[in-house]
């Protein structure tokens, strides 16, 4: 088994968005958290991740691992949070940690598990986020956690483990791309989603058609 890792990059290109709605059924996301995160945090994680998403039309069940989780689902995916998922004790250093999430790949096939390495997004903008005013930094922080979490869940909806030229599914986040508003996927990598094979089955589920 290998993962595709969402590294580190510094460049920075144009991007152009587009959209289309779709009725889809929503996805059955299962969560497990290492240490578990504010209200702030999540409430910022899953606001960014429904934002990105919603061009796409694709909507999300958020469910805890090891919660009572009887209720079927048309598609799901796993994601674990690692490490700390909060912004106390912030140091003024730069850190580059390398990966901030991956997701699972065996035998070239990409699977629905992915995780999201809290501590790293958290050393990699921990200098910036000091220069935020305190009252701002969670809800930042969240986003930051979204947008890595929506890159994962590109691979793992689109069944695919190949980036986008720019945008949400580009290989590598700059500090810039996590903290600043409106980063979106771009035109090429939306449609990548709206074509899925993921996609197809979610807008039989909510028409009622069978698999």
């Amino acid at each position: 088994m290998k993962s595709v890792f969402l590294c580190l990059a510094v460049a920075v290109l144009p991007c152009a968005g587009g959209s289309r709605q779709a009725s889809v059924a929503p996805i059955a996301l299962y969560t497990q958290f290492q240490e578990a995160p504010s209200a702030a945090v999540r409430e910022a994680l899953e606001s960014e991740l429904n934002a990105i998403m919603e061009p796409a039309g694709l909507r999300f069940d958020w469910r805890s691992i090891g919660a009572d989780n009887s209720a079927a689902a048309t598609e799901l995916v796993v994601v674990n949070f690692l490490g700390r998922c909060d912004v106390d004790r912030l140091q003024p250093l730069e850190v580059m940690p390398g990966a901030l999430g991956w997701t699972h790949v065996s035998d070239g096939v990409v699977l629905p598990f992915s995780d999201i390495d809290c501590t790293a997004v958290r050393g990699f903008l921990q200098r910036d986020l000091l220069a935020r005013p305190p009252a701002f930094r969670e809800e930042i922080y969240g986003r930051a956690l979204g947008r890595v979490l929506a890159h994962e869940l590109y691979h793992v909806l689109a069944g695919t483990s190949a980036h986008g030229a720019c945008g949400v599914a580009k290989s590598g986040f700059t500090v810039v791309d996590l903290m600043t508003r409106g980063f979106t996927f771009e035109t090429a990598a939306l449609r990548v989603l709206l074509e899925s094979k993921a996609h197809q089955l979610l807008e039989r589920a909510a028409s009622g058609d069978a698999p």
